[in-house]
């Protein structure tokens, strides 16, 4: 009730907003600003629990019409003129100058996609300019090897039947320097945002909660969960990968006057994988989905609802 009564107001702020604006002296000046999406599939969508797609014909990119930036146009009307540019599997590479080669739902040997191979689509940054008046980025786990770790953790905890920390065992060494990666990435990504649009706010959104305090909740071999991850592995997950990266991306938002972090890791505290009323799926999603590890709907209208209360606040200040 709390979250339907924020949305409420975050929704009657943006009309008040507009109705101010369309009732000013120069009506051509419209209440419109310039807002471009850009992000990994935690922003994409990507999964179905998370929408359908709707590009026509498809990119490859799978933008679903649940995701938060899709949701956040429908719920502020003409207030922002979205350039939605996400695309799933998407680097930090891929956002500042590297063309990306979409995968769509081309996942063997789990799924075959009959459009696959798909054309190379442009670095997400070509879609900022100097007009360009906010910037939502949703990025760095594909940078860090999020999806990889995981399928090793999966491997690595179903030869070990589920005992002991074998993923961290063979990863462990290592992730401080994926996260060091992930931060000079972010930085340049930043850098290079700011010199597109100089007068757009950049806000930078976080990764919610994926693995619970309480692992005990992750059934072992549970795909709708996190399957054959270990409980040592899943507690090292969130407090070697998870929770630094988040901290990591904060950490180089923090660095640039234009930007700030958005933290959606708090809020879906009692909603990772693992819990009854989840907003990240697991591997699968029954009866027959692969979904491996993404939000579904639920947990992007929550992203929209900070997304969208961090955006009125820009527009509202500048």
């Amino acid at each position: 009730m709390a979250r339907f009564r924020t949305r409420l107001a975050l929704l009657g702020s943006a009309a008040a907003l507009t109705a101010v604006q369309l009732a000013g002296a120069q009506p051509a000046a419209a209440a419109e600003y310039q807002w471009v999406a850009l992000g990994d599939s935690y922003t994409a969508g990507v999964i179905r629990a998370a929408g359908d797609t709707f590009e026509v014909p498809r990119d490859g990119c799978e933008r679903t019409d649940r995701s938060y930036p899709q949701v956040i146009d429908r719920d502020l009307g003409g207030l922002f003129d979205l350039d939605n540019v996400s695309c799933g599997a998407a680097t930090i590479d891929n956002v500042t100058d590297t063309p990306q080669n979409p995968i769509g739902r081309h996942l063997p040997p789990f799924s075959e996609d009959p459009d696959y191979p798909f054309p190379p689509v442009p670095s997400q940054s070509d879609a900022v300019g100097a007009d360009t008046d906010v910037i939502t980025v949703g990025v760095g786990g594909n940078s860090l090897g999020f999806a990889d770790i995981l399928t090793k953790c999966a491997q690595l905890g179903g030869e070990s039947n589920g005992e002991g920390t074998p993923c961290k065992d063979a990863e462990g060494s290592g992730i401080q320097a994926r996260l060091d990666k992930v931060s000079k990435e972010y930085d340049r990504m930043l850098a290079v945002l700011h010199e597109r649009a100089p007068k757009a706010k950049i806000l930078a959104v976080g990764y919610p909660t994926i693995v619970p305090m309480d692992t005990s909740k992750c059934t072992y071999g549970d795909l709708t969960k996190l399957g054959t991850i270990t409980q040592g592995d899943l507690a090292w997950l969130r407090t070697a990968a998870l929770e630094p990266l988040n901290e990591t991306i904060e950490k180089s938002t923090g660095t640039q006057e234009t930007a700030s972090f958005i933290d959606l890791y708090t809020s879906s505290q009692n909603h990772s994988v693992c819990d009854d009323a989840k907003w990240v799926e697991g591997f699968v999603t029954l009866p027959d989905q692969l979904s491996f590890v993404h939000p579904n709907a639920r947990g992007h209208r929550n992203a929209a609802d900070h997304v969208t209360a961090a955006m009125l606040n820009t527009i509202g200040t500048s």
